[in-house]
């Protein structure tokens, strides 16, 4: 059997190592354009601050692709000829597959404005994008950011280590505001002000000015502020790569079509991690998911049914987790934005320290569905299960010290937290 895999990121990779597993015979090929070897996304704003290098964020050394007969191909992918099973290369060349594995990952989101292609404009979610970021953020006097989610905290962070200026765009009323309630909200973006951020909120971009070299000289905000700039960080999200695959009979969406076995329309073909759009049996609205660890859990799952063990995908209790400066943040469960009218959520945020911890549960039964926390830890495992097993929130706050993961001479906070939701539930329940 001949695997291609198109994409050398975590669902890629982690597949190709699981078929491997399952397969010791097959033939494995990953085609990427971007690297020659696997690296953590993650960790490229490391390689910006110097706390790293390239080298660290390399999760297996060169000859373990060797070692496990894994043959990566540095090229650009142009298409697919379906009928024939072959991936057309930029080069004409093809490359001939029983199976293949669509990995292709996500692409920044343009801002379909004046300007948005000069030089100095750019994403950050590839290693080219790392490069052009090193080239055009030398000796600069001020960089604009605009979009308030995950990407932009960390240009932001990067830019503060290298003593460069920052201007943060965000359109909404609060930082991440489509994501976080607006407490944890309000908390993250006064510590992003306390960084020397120029945080502007309910602020749009209207135009991107240049210079008579092509490139960036100012911005132009909504409400019709010229900014100077030398560089534009955009990070108003990603979205599937699948341009190069448009017009073929393969069905696409948002992404690639596929249903909880990551299977396409097509046989033979499968798609995992952020190019693929889920289609539930139920129904439900299609999904793409888009973290570390559901592309890991995808690669893993779409391995099975490539090796003829048909596995459905199911990725779990939610969880994500980020760091904003140097407030670390979990989430687990349901913690909506508005959480609907069954809905309660009890929430303790210290006087004076960046910590909060938010519990939501479901009123009429008093199970509990999720956790955000800010500034401190708890265990993913304990947290998970109260979720999975319905435990009451009664039990989980009796027994909240037991989810505490903080090292052991970090001050804990359970008595004030217990104390602030026992009278917050005396409030709900007479």
């Amino acid at each position: 059997m001949q695997v291609v895999i198109v994409g050398n990121g975590v669902t890629g990779v982690t597949a190709a190592i699981t078929i491997r597993k399952l397969n010791p015979v097959a033939l494995i090929t990953l085609i990427s354009s971007e690297s020659t070897h696997f690296f953590s996304r993650t960790a490229l704003m490391y390689l910006y601050m110097g706390h790293m290098q390239y080298r660290h964020i390399k999760p297996y050394e060169d000859w373990f692709w060797t070692e496990h007969k894994l043959n990566l191909m540095q090229a650009s992918v142009a298409s697919v000829d379906f009928s024939a099973k072959e991936v057309v290369l930029s080069s004409q060349v093809r490359v001939p597959y029983d199976k293949l594995l669509l990995a292709t990952g996500s692409i920044p989101r343009a801002l379909e404005i004046p300007g948005e292609n000069l030089a100095g404009v750019q994403g950050f979610y590839s290693l080219p994008d790392l490069e052009n970021l090193e080239k055009y953020s030398q000796q600069i006097k001020r960089a604009v950011i605009v979009g308030g989610g995950l990407i932009g905290i960390e240009l932001a962070e990067m830019f503060y280590t290298r003593c460069i200026p920052v201007t943060f765009l965000v359109r909404e009323n609060y930082y991440w505001g489509n994501v976080l309630p607006p407490e944890e909200g309000n908390l993250i973006q006064e510590h992003i002000r306390e960084h020397g951020v120029d945080l502007r909120l309910n602020t749009t971009l209207q135009e991107i000015k240049g210079d008579s070299d092509g490139k960036v000289k100012a911005i132009v905000t909504g409400q019709g502020e010229e900014i100077p700039t030398d560089l534009v960080g955009v990070a108003v999200g990603v979205r599937p790569n699948v341009s190069f695959l448009k017009g073929s009979p393969l069905k696409l969406n948002r992404g690639i079509l596929v249903n909880p076995y990551l299977e396409t329309n097509l046989p033979d073909v499968y798609a995992a991690g952020d190019c693929a759009e889920i289609v539930p049996d139920k129904d439900k609205n299609t999904y793409i998911e888009q973290l570390w660890y559901t592309g890991r859990m995808q690669g893993e799952t779409v391995a099975h049914s490539i090796c003829n063990r048909r596995t459905a995908y199911s990725r779990g209790i939610w969880f994500n987790s980020a760091k904003f400066f140097d407030i670390e943040y979990q989430t687990y469960g349901k913690v909506p934005v508005k959480p609907d009218s069954e809905t309660q959520t009890l929430v303790w945020q210290h006087p004076k320290r960046k910590k909060l911890l938010r519990i939501n549960y479901h009123q009429p039964t008093g199970k509990v569905l999720g956790f955000n926390l800010l500034g401190i830890r708890y265990r993913h495992e304990v947290c998970e299960n109260w979720i999975r097993e319905e435990k009451p929130i009664s039990y989980v706050l009796k027994h909240l010290r037991e989810a505490n993961f903080d090292p052991e001479f970090y001050r804990r906070y359970e008595k004030e937290i217990i104390q602030a939701f026992s009278r917050q539930l005396s409030a709900v329940i007479p």
